[in-house]
């Protein structure tokens, strides 16, 4: 279970006793405060703070002090210009920072978006719980014959319970040797920085990670694709249901323009419309790589 009742506890606490404030408020964000959303085995995603709406987008691109005089389908319009526009700064206004429990190997992932405030449990002060990521059998699967970096034909079986077993018995074998390597009973007992080096990469980890709506949106244009390592998709995928709540229009237009929508390059474009005028267009007459030719023809295929 991702939570003790001890932290349930906690949680429902805190959510009992709201303050009364003059700042923007979302209420569907309101809905996910502190609240931890299960993901994966003994992960979760929740809401520790936020700043900002869909208002505060809006008024940031009209630098204004109030509500104004526009309408709401007049600010869902603003907001879908500047999505459709690649305007970046008014979605910087809005803010959220976030509690993740999560493997250390999807951590490794989640820290190359480097635009973000990043506090991590520290192995060095502490001492890691014995909870380690096991993939479901469904989720295991070989190496990819047509993707270097990605996943193939799930194993059958009777590998797929030769495949758990080792993840089971490596996990629970250096959990048991880091906990002998810091017992101090009859013996010296290594420091706890050096103890976790022996640590393997599905332990689970948290950090509070803090970021602007405009580089979530990257993140999650990245990260929740369905071409994205499944341990980090369903992360992104429970954070832009939050999203969806938080910041409604924003997230519509982020969806558009950026989840369904597509950017060609000069000559994909040139192919498309070559083909809107009836010629037979080929990889060969394209002026496309193998690769890009592929990758174009999935596109317009909406594969």
């Amino acid at each position: 279970m991702p939570l003790t009742p001890d932290q349930i506890s906690e949680i429902e606490s805190a959510r009992a006793t709201p303050r009364h404030t003059l700042r923007a408020v979302s209420e569907g964000m309101e809905a996910h405060l502190y609240r931890a959303h299960e993901v994966l085995d003994h992960g979760f995603v929740r809401v520790i703070d936020y700043m900002g709406d869909d208002g505060a987008i809006v008024q940031a691109a009209r630098v204004s002090y109030g509500a104004g005089t526009k309408a709401a389908r007049d600010d869902a319009g603003l907001i879908r210009y500047l999505m459709r526009h690649w305007h970046s700064t008014p979605f910087e206004m809005c803010e959220v920072k976030l509690h993740v429990k999560l493997p250390i190997f999807v951590a490794r992932q989640w820290i190359r978006h480097r635009t973000a405030n990043v506090n991590e449990y520290s192995a060095r002060y502490s001492i890691m719980d014995r909870e380690f990521y096991i993939p479901a059998p469904e989720q295991l699967a070989a190496q990819s014959q047509v993707n270097n970096q990605g996943r193939g034909a799930v194993l059958d079986g009777p590998e797929a319970a030769r495949v758990l077993e080792i993840l089971k018995t490596d996990a629970a074998r250096s959990y048991d040797h880091y906990e002998e390597m810091l017992s101090q009973e009859g013996k010296q007992g290594l420091a706890r920085e050096l103890a976790r080096m022996n640590l393997p990469a599905n332990i689970y980890t948290q950090w509070y990670w803090k970021t602007d709506l405009h580089n979530l949106f990257h993140f999650l244009r990245l990260r929740a694709d369905r071409h994205a390592q499944y341990e980090i998709r369903v992360y992104a995928e429970t954070i832009a249901r939050i999203v969806a709540d938080w910041v409604p229009a924003a997230y519509g237009a982020f969806e558009d323009y950026r989840m369904g929508g597509a950017t060609l390059s000069a000559k994909g474009l040139d192919c498309l419309r070559r083909m809107l005028a009836g010629e037979a267009v080929t990889q060969e007459n394209s002026g496309m790589s193998k690769g890009e030719w592929r990758e174009f023809e999935q596109l317009i295929a909406g594969n």
